[in-house]
């Protein structure tokens, strides 16, 4: 049986702090130190080059998959162990869930999202399971996840998302967590429940 993969969503920019990088090296080297393989998108610059980086330093493999009209965009990474060019950017996430074990997220912008709710969204439709970790460390006084997680909070306040989802939302402040639970049994989560208000009763009749 071959050993588990993890896979990291993570920007293409490094971000306007040097922590951020840090944070991308550290993860890089915790899960090569731990004979996991990382599956990332495929390119050399920004976080994703970095923790790419960390852990083939490491002596790691890695596994990048990418969509052919993002080999320039995103510099495409040549030393990687193995490296799949996809036709797009659904077949580069189907690919790269079927591939892992556990998620483990890095600050990034609107792909790192884009990627990130997409797998939210199987978890909660029960599609697939398997833990997600956000990697959020305190850096200049807050992490960069704190907005996200209050727009969660209220989204489940209002109704919109039901309280057990919630779990599958883990948040960890250090690499080594982050791997642990990224490689451990995902949360059990009760299936999304549509309830109806008032307004949508009646539309019914």
């Amino acid at each position: 049986m071959n050993p588990p993969n993890i896979c990291v969503y993570c920007g293409s920019s490094s971000g306007r702090r040097p922590e951020y990088g840090r944070l991308a090296e550290d993860l890089g080297r915790s899960i090569a130190e731990r004979g996991v393989g990382l599956v990332y998108g495929g390119g050399r610059i920004g976080l994703m080059g970095i923790v790419a980086d960390a852990v083939l330093d490491a002596g790691g493999r890695v596994h990048g998959v990418i969509p052919g009209h993002l080999v320039d965009l995103e510099a495409v990474h040549s030393g990687l162990t193995s490296l799949d060019v996809v036709d797009s950017m659904h077949e580069r996430k189907s690919k790269m869930a079927d591939l892992s074990s556990g998620f483990i997220v890095l600050p990034g912008g609107f792909g790192t999202f884009d990627e990130l709710f997409e797998i939210l969204t199987w978890n909660q439709l029960g599609l697939i399971s398997k833990p997600v970790v956000f990697l959020d460390s305190r850096v200049g006084g807050s992490r960069f996840f704190d907005p996200l997680f209050a727009a969660f909070d209220h989204m489940m306040d209002e109704g919109f998302v039901n309280g057990s989802t919630r779990q599958i939302l883990q948040r960890s402040d250090s690499a080594d967590d982050a791997v642990q639970r990224a490689l451990a049994a995902a949360p059990t989560v009760v299936g999304k429940l549509r309830t109806l208000d008032v307004t949508s009763k009646r539309s019914l009749r």
